[in-house]
């Protein structure tokens, strides 16, 4: 395989391939670098984007890289990027087998990587029964008993939301301390229910959440939980090359998808809280069109 391109993209997921998609139809010499395993594999079926609602992750990306390939300018290299470096006339990336890749313009469509709490169950149950996103999931969850697993000042526009997909809501936090006065009372108008308890396990049948068992040894049955957790980027090349990161942890970028570093471009999970297979695309094709109109104005 030729080692020298004008873009190479780390991360060949919806945004990755999406930012592909308009480099090869711009005749754009870009290679994807990518291992096959996107966050959201466990999931059942992906919602809420246009001619692929109910579809399953694997089936848009198995659709979507057929289409990216038959785009001659595009190549794909299954592995890990494990290292980056500027050159001269751009950038070096080197793969855990150790070859080593150059080109003049980078873009991480990384991803993100949820941190899992140590509660038994709880990962068996991720993307299934537990999810983070009521646009994602909500309206397949809809209508049943659900809870809210979660500590901190975000749980009230969560359950806002959630309010208008289900009437039966408890929230289950070991801080209660965190709410104030006036977000007790928003939720008491609301018939919205608090557990102030820590979980201990969640009892399911193939991902589908049956009951919440609390460290006291009581439990809880539910349906359903929405539980945001926290997450770190999948990859640390970003923060090698230098590029900054906004306070909640994204790679910092504008509205153009450039990073704080010269011909660095961030897309999809990595570089935003909507984290979505819609936003992803959409973010994936604005990376594309940047490059190649910078890699234009260069050239021409």
């Amino acid at each position: 395989m030729n080692k020298v391109f004008e873009v190479i993209i780390i991360g060949g997921s919806y945004a990755g391939l999406s930012a592909a998609m308009t480099l090869g139809r711009s005749l754009r010499k870009t290679l994807v670098i990518d291992a096959g395993k996107p966050c959201n594999r466990q999931t059942p079926h992906s919602h809420n984007f246009l001619t692929q609602d109910g579809s399953t992750p694997k089936e848009i990306s198995e659709i979507a890289k057929n289409q990216v390939a038959k785009y001659d300018s595009v190549k794909f290299y299954n592995g890990f990027a494990v290292g980056g470096k500027k050159i001269k006339k751009g950038f070096q990336i080197t793969t855990s087998n150790g070859d080593v890749f150059t080109a003049k313009k980078l873009v991480f469509a990384t991803g993100i990587k949820d941190i899992i709490p140590d509660i038994s169950g709880f990962m068996e149950c991720w993307g299934i029964s537990v999810v983070h996103c009521p646009y994602c999931h909500g309206y397949e969850i809809r209508n049943k008993k659900t809870t809210i697993i979660y500590n901190g000042e975000r749980v009230l526009h969560l359950a806002s939301l959630v309010n208008n997909l289900t009437k039966e809501i408890t929230i289950i936090t070991s801080k209660i301390e965190a709410f104030e006065e006036k977000q007790l009372e928003k939720l008491k108008q609301h018939n919205i229910q608090i557990i102030e308890k820590e979980v201990s396990s969640i009892n399911h049948t193939n991902g589908q959440l049956k009951s919440i068992v609390f460290k006291d040894g009581s439990k809880e049955n539910f349906e359903c939980a929405y539980a945001p957790v926290p997450f770190e980027q999948n990859s640390n090349i970003p923060k090698e090359l230098g590029c900054e990161f906004t306070e909640e942890g994204y790679i910092e970028v504008n509205f153009m998808q450039k990073t704080t570093e010269e011909g660095i471009f961030a897309c999809g999970d990595n570089s935003t809280m909507m984290r979505s297979v819609s936003m992803a695309v959409n973010s994936g094709n604005i990376t594309g069109t940047m490059i190649n109109q910078e890699l234009t104005q260069e050239n021409f």
